[in-house]
């Protein structure tokens, strides 16, 4: 077959029977203008076609006169203006979070409560609960108790929380010589519940600390050496009244004010710490003025 004639032969496929045959019309044929039928003619409207003079156009530029092939010309077709735009915000101030809560690590006092460890018992009374002791207080190893339930003073969870402060109120109150031995293994509980920065956690430590030291005789002075480890949050917390004006602060009554009970609590100290104690704490607290010297 020559090959110029198989150039010049156009193949046309056949189109018939598929969506692209000519002969089948793609849409539906127009619907009636009503249910009921066609409008009659005379009822049609017919279109109004409006004619405009070239005077009612707007008058033509003349473009002749801008030269649009010079460089660096115009816009380029984007907008502008004289509005400043939103400028953006300026970033937060750090927080150092000195005062922010701690997370309140769990207590040894709540897991010997659970497990049947501990010789307590709450009683219930018309005029309030009390612990009830099922051995004399006296006859308790206060090496072993007596941490266990400062370390419980943590606890905001009934009756966790009654459980542990009224056991160290009892304990103290009549624990006598017994106190004294086990200061050093109640750092710890202290610091530990110190270092939350709860206020309602240290208000309750605090009350227990001026009932500690004084407990018995010496134990004022046998804390002096671990104000290194006490004294930080008092010095951070020592500000921290409540700037009221004129009005009454209620927490006075109920002794819940941070900054008060932490200068009774230093005042004590001083008190009943020695002659080292006002050093000691100065170092610690440099804001502290001295109750006996003054």
């Amino acid at each position: 077959i020559n090959a110029e004639y198989m150039g010049n032969m156009d193949i046309n496929p056949s189109l018939s029977g598929t969506r692209k045959d000519p002969t089948i019309k793609k849409y539906l044929p127009k619907s009636q203008e009503s249910p009921f039928g066609d409008f009659p003619k005379e009822w049609k409207k017919t279109k109004q076609t409006f004619t405009t003079t070239l005077t009612d156009q707007h008058p033509v530029l003349d473009l002749t006169k801008t030269d649009y092939t010079k460089s660096k010309t115009g816009t380029g077709g984007s907008t502008s203006s004289l509005m400043k735009g939103k400028q953006p915000d300026a970033p937060p101030i750090p927080v150092a979070g000195a005062f922010k809560r701690r997370p309140i690590p769990p207590t040894e006092f709540r897991r010997f409560y659970e497990r049947g460890d501990l010789p307590i018992a709450i009683q219930h009374r018309a005029n309030g609960n009390k612990i009830d002791w099922k051995v004399d207080i006296e006859k308790l190893d206060y090496h072993h108790y007596l941490p266990i339930f400062f370390d419980g003073l943590r606890e905001k969870e009934e009756p966790y929380r009654f459980l542990a402060q009224q056991g160290c109120h009892d304990l103290l109150e009549k624990g006598g010589q017994k106190i004294l031995p086990t200061i050093p293994q109640l750092i710890i509980p202290i610091k530990t519940a110190l270092n939350t920065r709860d206020p309602e956690i240290i208000v309750t430590m605090l009350k227990v600390l001026q009932q500690l030291v004084v407990s018995g005789e010496l134990i004022g002075e046998a804390l002096v050496p671990y104000y290194r480890q006490i004294l930080p949050v008092f010095n951070l917390f020592k500000p921290k009244n409540n700037n009221t004006g004129d009005q009454i602060e209620y927490g006075q009554r109920k002794r819940i004010v941070l900054g008060d009970l932490i200068e009774e609590t230093l005042e004590l100290f001083e008190i009943h710490g020695g002659e080292d104690a006002f050093i000691n704490i100065k170092y610690m607290i440099p804001t502290y003025e001295s109750c006996v010297l003054n």
